[in-house]
């Protein structure tokens, strides 16, 4: 991709509503992309390789955790602020947001949650910074979208738990430091608990041939007789609720980072149309090409307002797991959709790595199936309204 030209879009004023420490905080996650990770973002692509010299300045901006209270090393910011960082980032690429997310949600969030007075301050300030790097195991080689049926497992050995089983499809898992993993004790209760690299039997090999998601490490964790120390184990709650609401604030987060993901294919588009001549003028003349950018805005502003207000509910505590999945589909499948219109009105130069849009429609094709399936969360919402479970 050449230099980043990107500019903002807020049709319907969005901005009005944010307040000044929203706007500040969204900014400075702005710059810090644009000077520090657009320029490099493509050759890691292509390398299939994420660049970890970046991860101090994740940190710097509040990429890791920012609602996490000063105490343990966070921002104490609110839940609208989060969001906005990862618009930021996956305005970039999914898989810069994608592991900034797992960090943020599925590593510091369950600790802050579940963890022990003394798990916290071990942990969280480490993660904080990214001078610790996390990954959080819960899918299966067999179960995906039925997490319940997993079976990794723990025994209690007296002075430890022992561990056993495999987790697949971990993103940070080639590189964390630490891991928060999920298994079934004897008694089959989902417990939660942490793992540190270096333990005997505990091995993450590096997954290839990705196709999506290339600038984002993904691998598997094995479990050989892991000896797990019992004050590892997460106090706070077990069951599969657990896991459950740390991927609430996992999709959360995605509903954000998909509508940066959107704007800079919508902005690439808007700007390749304005320029590109064909019959004696600008495409963006044309009726067709009207259409699709006009669409494209208008799904882009109504993701924004569904999202602004889920941040809201976010930030009172009302939010629920079924809204949430859906700001998660709605605003990943406006996305993916709008990638592709954005390649059609590039022609043949929107499947070079000059622009963005291939590289967003490939990755946006992982981001639509994970955290929940956009089949999945389409039940879940109809479950919902209907109070009928279709999948179980």
């Amino acid at each position: 991709m050449g230099k980043d030209r990107y500019q903002a879009h807020d049709y319907y004023l969005m901005d009005d509503m944010l307040t000044e420490e929203h706007k500040m905080i969204r900014d400075a996650a702005r710059a810090w992309v644009k000077k520090e990770v657009s320029p490099i973002i493509d050759d890691y692509y292509e390398r299939a390789e994420f660049p970890k010299q970046i991860i101090p300045g994740l940190g710097a901006i509040g990429g890791f955790g920012p609602y996490i209270p000063e105490e343990y090393g966070g921002a104490g910011l609110d839940q609208i602020s989060y969001g906005l960082i990862m618009q930021e980032l996956e305005r970039c690429d999914s898989g810069l947001r994608s592991t900034s997310s797992v960090q943020s949600s599925l590593v510091m969030y369950p600790i802050w949650k579940f963890g022990s007075e003394e798990q916290k301050k071990k942990y969280l300030p480490k993660l904080a910074t990214g001078e610790y790097m996390g990954c959080f195991g819960l899918t299966e080689p067999d179960y995906g979208s039925n997490p319940a049926g997993m079976i990794s497992n723990i025994k209690d050995m007296g002075d430890y738990y022992l561990l056993n089983g495999a987790k697949m499809w971990i993103s940070n898992a080639p590189f964390a430091d630490v891991a928060v993993v999920w298994a079934k004790n004897e008694q089959g209760r989902i417990k939660g608990m942490i793992l540190e690299r270096g333990m005997e039997g505990f091995e993450t090999p590096e997954m290839h041939g990705k196709l999506s998601l290339r600038a984002s490490a993904t691998g598997e964790l094995i479990f050989n007789n892991v000896k797990v120390p019992k004050e590892n184990i997460l106090p706070g709650k077990d069951g599969l609720g657990a896991p459950l609401q740390c991927l609430d604030s996992a999709r959360f987060g995605i509903a954000w980072g998909a509508i940066g993901a959107a704007l800079d294919c919508y902005d690439s588009a808007l700007r390749y149309a304005k320029e590109r001549i064909q019959f004696d003028k600008p495409i963006a003349a044309f009726q067709l090409t009207q259409k699709k950018l006009a669409e494209m805005i208008t799904e882009i502003t109504k993701a924004q307002l569904l999202t602004f207000r889920l941040g809201q509910l976010r930030n009172e505590g009302k939010a629920t797991s079924a809204q949430i999945s859906m700001a998660k589909r709605n605003n990943v499948d406006m996305a993916i959709k709008i990638a592709r219109e954005a390649r059609q009105i590039h022609g043949a130069m929107g499947i070079t790595n000059e622009y963005s849009i291939m590289r967003h429609m490939a990755n946006l094709e992982s981001v639509i199936t994970y955290e929940g399936t956009h089949d999945i969360h389409l039940l879940i919402t109809g479950m919902d309204i209907t109070g009928i479970p279709a999948f179980s």
